[in-house]
């Protein structure tokens, strides 16, 4: 558990550095972003897709992408100034790149449990 969340503040650090629009400060910050974010995808976000599976169906699941910047935008709000994200659409960005950088970190430090 604490090595997942390890790689997960580690792919918030890296995603915040490259995109201009999200912020993280100071660095350390993203530990607690992590534990939210985690929190917030276990707990808030299934609520929200079974309220939202109407649309996600008429869009083909593209709406999940909506979702997803969303609970980034939460995260922000409950977080406060030290992680900041600009817009909706640099929420998008940051919950792509998150995924992929999340699932590169994965791939080059695996679980020793697996």
């Amino acid at each position: 558990m604490i090595f997942r969340l390890i790689v997960s503040a580690l792919a918030v650090l890296i995603t915040a550095y490259a995109l201009d629009g999200v912020k993280v400060d100071p660095w350390w910050w993203a530990v607690i972003i992590a534990i939210v974010l985690g929190f917030i995808n276990t707990f808030i976000k299934p609520i929200v897709k079974f309220f939202a599976l109407p649309i996600n169906i008429v869009t083909l699941g593209l709406f999940t992408f909506v979702i997803n910047a969303l609970m980034v935008e939460l995260a922000a709000w409950v977080i406060g100034p030290s992680f900041q994200v600009d817009s909706f659409w640099w929420a998008m960005a940051f919950s792509i790149a998150l995924t992929i950088v999340g699932w590169l970190l994965n791939l080059i430090l695996p679980d020793k449990k697996k």
